[in-house]
């Protein structure tokens, strides 16, 4: 979709979550510059399929671009875990991105013990979010407060959370922990840029620096992906971001 005459932009949406949430606040602004490739996941694009893991999404991914954009494209987002698929794509190789844009991510990894632990978690501290009417008004008042989302943006984030299939969720969260990024990833041709949220800490920055050789940070003064769901406050200098790191 939008500016067919545009570059092209690759949107990835985050963990339990599909573009149209996503990007939901942003779409329009992207679209009237970039001709925009928007990306739902194996679970979460609506149809009867399972997030598997995430390299088999990833070569998905790489084959699409193959198939119809000969293998190139000017640039891919990723939103939190979309941005680790932006990694893998980059370190790959198999495909090329001229420009590969984090968005706020925190990039964990960890082996599979550990990842195991986390993700037999993972479902039950969802679930805690939306289990009745009252929590899930209380997750919405909180999301609002305390990343400053619009009640709309509060209220599309848990429907995401209830919508979709418990199995995809829990693969999606597993896999992404244990499919690990190189340190000093550096990729002819191929200029990476983190949006980097300042309120999750200088740790993160270190992970930046420590898996990509010599990446641009822009730092904002904000929480993780506030700029997607907050208000223009956040929203309107990141779009600027964007723009001066592919232009």
């Amino acid at each position: 979709m939008g500016n067919k005459n545009g570059k092209t932009l690759m949107l990835l949406p985050g963990t339990c979550c599909d573009w149209q949430t996503n990007f939901a606040n942003v779409i329009t602004a992207l679209s009237l510059k970039y001709h925009l490739i928007c990306v739902n996941y194996d679970g979460f694009d609506g149809n009867d399929t399972v997030f598997t893991d995430f390299i088999s999404v990833t070569e998905k991914i790489e084959k699409y671009i193959q198939d119809n954009f000969n293998g190139t494209i000017d640039a891919a987002i990723g939103s939190s875990l979309g941005a680790s698929f932006v990694g893998q794509l980059i370190q790959r190789k198999n495909i090329h991105i001229n420009h590969g844009i984090f968005g706020s991510p925190d990039l964990d990894q960890c082996n599979r013990v550990l990842a195991s632990i986390e993700g037999a978690l993972f479902i039950p501290l969802l679930n805690s979010f939306t289990g009745s009417e009252t929590k899930r008004k209380k997750t919405i008042r909180k999301l609002m407060t305390e990343m400053s989302m619009t009640e709309n943006s509060a209220k599309r984030f848990v429907e995401c959370i209830e919508k979709f299939s418990k199995t995809s969720m829990k693969n999606e969260f597993y896999t992404d922990l244990i499919t690990y990024l190189d340190d000093d990833i550096n990729v002819d041709n191929t200029k990476v840029h983190f949006i980097y949220a300042s309120k999750m800490g200088e740790k993160y920055k270190r992970r930046y620096k420590k898996h990509f050789h010599n990446p641009e940070i822009k730092e904002f003064n904000m929480n993780h992906e506030q700029w997607l769901y907050g208000t223009d406050e956040y929203r309107l200098p990141v779009l600027k971001a964007i723009d001066d790191f592919i232009i």
